[in-house]
């Protein structure tokens, strides 16, 4: 089905619209309204929950206090990478261009309904920072406080409390599995735990791999 265009508005089909169909529901975000009703029906966790923050399909998200900073040049993926830790105080603190900052949520969001995704508000990108650099999908399952990736193209001064990015939550389709991985329940900025099975994954790919290879048929 086509959506017709008048003027400069394009008008969908009514089945886009508003649909009972599971399947084609699956590919769609809950507006703020249906976000605040998942919110008081404990289908999703926002906590503490401002209705202030409502947008139109998402939810703005606060800055928490705490950052965490690699202190090694070099990050390597099999082992555990130090950091320090950073207390973002009430006069704000500056971020520096080029620098990878983690830094916490004010809320504990998530759902064991929906699956949850986030991006940077658009007047924080206007002023040349992410707030994620490539990892913006959520779990089903997964609740507590977001670890948010910021980086700066330019010093760039952030508070305390600020309204820093949205949440969106979407339908799924198929059987739901819950996240049990190693970041859930967070209550603060998270480094990446990648090395605590970084080996056994890669000889796991691997023997997999072989395995494959050794069942194939030459042709």
């Amino acid at each position: 089905m086509r959506a017709a265009i008048k003027g400069r508005k394009m008008l969908l089909p009514p089945e886009f619209i508003k649909t009972s169909n599971p399947e084609a529901r699956a590919a769609m975000i809950l507006t703020g309204k249906e976000i605040e009703k998942r919110v008081e029906s404990k289908e999703i966790v926002i906590s503490p929950f401002l209705p202030e923050n409502i947008n139109p399909n998402s939810y703005n998200f606060r800055l928490g206090r705490q950052m965490k900073v690699y202190t090694n040049e070099l990050i390597d993926p099999a082992q555990e990478n130090p950091v320090d830790t950073l207390t973002v105080n009430d006069d704000g603190i500056i971020l520096q261009p080029r620098r990878l900052y983690l830094a916490e949520t004010i809320e504990t969001m998530g759902s064991t309904q929906f699956v949850p995704t986030y991006a940077a508000r658009s007047s924080v990108a206007r002023m040349g920072m992410f707030i994620n650099l490539s990892a913006p999908l959520g779990d089903i399952g997964f609740i507590g406080k977001w670890t948010i990736q910021l980086f700066c193209i330019h010093p760039v001064k952030v508070y305390y409390g600020m309204n820093i990015g949205q949440m969106m939550f979407w339908h799924v389709s198929g059987e739901i599995e819950l996240y049990h991985g190693k970041y859930q329940h967070a209550s603060g900025p998270l480094a990446s735990r990648i090395h605590i099975d970084f080996e056994q994954k890669i000889k796991k790919g691997l023997g997999l791999q072989q395995k494959i290879r050794d069942c194939e048929v030459p042709l």
